[in-house]
């Protein structure tokens, strides 16, 4: 019980020395300045400005295709332990992937004019 109670108080203590070093280092706040930027270029909007809708399509397609790659690398090593069962589920998730971007296609995530 005593160990925990030393871990606790070792915690409290990190966590309380470290707010005060960032208090104690912290440069102070400057309001947002326009300056150039991307090889000396002045920007021509803001950078919280809003994105256009079809950049929310391409993204959902973005995470299709990164979500198929992230379940295939793993499957892609022990799929020859697991036999043909897992070669059908992994064709049906890469159905289900196809029907994202198809859906993608149809609202024009694909169409940038």
């Amino acid at each position: 019980m005593s160990s925990l109670l030393y871990v606790l108080a070792a915690s409290v203590a990190a966590v309380v020395g470290l707010r005060v070093l960032a208090r104690w280092t912290a440069v102070l706040a400057t309001p947002f300045e326009v300056e150039p930027w991307l090889s000396g270029h002045p920007p021509t909007e803001h950078a919280l400005s809003r994105f256009h809708a079809r950049w929310y399509t391409a993204s959902v397609v973005f995470l299709a295709f990164d979500i198929e790659m992230l379940f295939m690398y793993p499957w892609a090593i022990v799929v020859g332990d697991l036999g043909p069962g897992a070669v059908i589920e992994m064709f049906g998730f890469l159905s289900l992937l196809l029907l994202a971007v198809g859906w993608a296609r149809r609202e024009g995530a694909f169409r940038w004019v």
